[in-house]
């Protein structure tokens, strides 16, 4: 084991670990009116792991291009770092892009809300630190790393939740709490039981270990296992918390807790099935989670009122299509890039729809936003754009991730699980439209806020920054994938 190549190999982590440390204690000996400065850095540190997890990531996939024509190659090549504990492939390099863009959006759409605060550079450093753990679970390849990966992603997040002291932001901290306590315990448990079969907390020992276990045994491990990653996710049965984080803490607080999280989630879930035997039948189990989830997210998400609440099943709705490609993990070659594109495009279009409700934050109902389009034309079209992106509308980043998810569950066997998620996805479309509506009525008098719009300039600008960031990655990553997915001829 060479340490300094190991160390370097992490590089984007360092810079995230070094960042936290920076800032909270640049934070503690600065005058709160110079907390920009902790700002600064966070920044800093999200932009050179973003730079450093692009370079690994071309670095793979110019690797893997030169031996196959298909878009599973770039992410299939990958080595380990720290005896196999820790995987580098296009996977984990794509989670930490993924990961350090959307905490930069965060930052963006928080900064007229934290600047000046009481807590401001403590608010940078759990989201750097919360970012960290995000990473660790997309590239653990041991059960070890996975629990570390689990508890630095969640104990930051409850503290950014109820960081701002309001009533509801110290009620959905509690909750969150609460339920990351009982299904940290659950993976703790499911860690416990599949090293008691099988010998060996590595990945690379797990499949021939437990293929001679007794199934119900490893089942109930994996169980475990998965139980606490689908609290990381927000799916069922772990999505309780997501409506209350949602609705109750602050603005950049609600947008990180629905979207990084469920980066390093899915992705983890995704590397340790990819390992289970044939002997249990996970990808049933998953696909009907898949299916539970986005239907009581999407029937949830229609009698919501506020903005936020309907966010919070929203994203529960989402995570439902998120688990389609982990439901045939290791054996579709398309499952992995299309869990990755679905993740980026995702990604960008909730914290555009949350950097629209940043940009206005009194307004808690959804007729308040009657007369945003006469008002704000270009922030009635950034919400167009985002919430239409989370329906999966061309040429918007979710409709090229819906496509390859779909094809991916179809390929793997699972055409009942694609019929299930088309249903879905038309249904999405009117909740959605609740929103939309009003926002292109004129304000009556009665509306809260009477149709005078006055924005928070930061949350504005990252809004419709976001908007186009959607069509960049709807266009610009079909255009990629039709260049890399498609062999040459001859």
């Amino acid at each position: 084991m060479n340490s300094g190549a190991d160390a370097l190999g992490l590089l984007p982590e360092l810079f995230l670990l070094a960042g936290a440390v920076i800032a909270l204690l640049t934070g503690s000996f600065t005058a709160r009116e110079r907390q920009w400065i902790s700002r600064a850095i966070a920044v800093v540190a999200l932009t050179a792991s973003a730079v450093a997890a692009g370079v690994a990531f071309a670095a793979v996939a110019s690797t893997a291009g030169s031996m196959t024509g298909s878009m599973a190659g770039p992410m299939a090549e990958s080595m380990s770092v720290y005896d196999g504990s820790f995987i580098l492939d296009g996977g984990t390099a794509a989670g930490r892009l993924i990961v350090a863009v959307s905490a930069l959006l965060v930052i963006a759409l928080g900064v007229d809300e934290l600047r000046g605060t009481a807590r401001e550079s403590e608010t940078y450093a759990l989201i750097l630190l919360a970012s960290l753990g995000a990473v660790v679970l997309a590239g653990a390849a041991d059960l070890l790393v996975l629990a570390v990966g689990f508890l630095l992603a969640s104990i930051p997040l409850y503290a950014l939740i109820g960081i701002g002291g309001t009533k509801a932001g110290a009620e959905a901290a509690l909750k969150t709490y609460l339920l990351g306590a009982l299904f940290g315990i659950l993976l703790l448990l499911g860690v416990t039981v599949l090293y008691a079969v099988s010998g060996t907390t590595s990945y690379a020992g797990l499949r021939g270990a437990l293929a001679t276990a007794s199934p119900a045994v490893v089942g109930v491990g994996l169980v475990g296992v998965l139980a606490g990653l689908m609290f990381k996710a927000g799916a069922v049965p772990g999505h309780f918390w997501v409506p209350d984080a949602a609705e109750g803490s602050g603005t950049a607080a609600a947008a990180f807790a629905t979207t990084v999280p469920k980066i390093g989630g899915f992705l983890a879930a995704y590397r340790l099935l990819e390992m289970m035997p044939g002997t249990v039948r996970w990808p049933l189990l998953i696909a009907l989670l898949s299916v539970l989830t986005m239907t009581l997210g999407n029937l949830a998400a229609y009698t919501q009122t506020n903005p936020r609440r309907l966010l919070g099943w929203s994203t529960v709705s989402q995570a439902g299509y998120l688990l389609m490609p982990i439901a045939v993990a290791g054996s579709v070659p398309l499952a992995l890039p299309s869990l990755v594109v679905f993740l980026a495009g995702y990604a960008v279009t909730n914290l555009a729809a949350f950097a629209v409700i940043a940009a206005y934050p009194d307004r808690n109902e959804l007729r308040a936003y009657e007369g945003l389009a006469a008002a704000r034309p270009w922030h009635a079209v950034a919400l167009v754009v985002a919430l239409l992106s989370l329906v999966g509308t061309p040429p918007t980043a979710v409709f090229l991730g819906k496509l390859t998810i779909f094809t991916a569950a179809w390929d793997g066997g699972f055409w009942w699980l694609t019929v299930a998620a088309a249903v879905n996805t038309v249904i999405s479309l009117f909740y959605y439209l609740r929103w939309l509506a009003p926002a292109f009525r004129t304000a009556s008098p009665d509306s809260p806020g009477a149709g005078d719009f006055a924005p928070q300039p930061w949350a504005g600008r990252t809004a419709v920054a976001g908007a186009i960031l959607i069509l960049i990655v709807g266009v610009g990553a079909g255009l990629a994938w039709a260049a890399v997915a498609v062999p040459l001829p001859g």
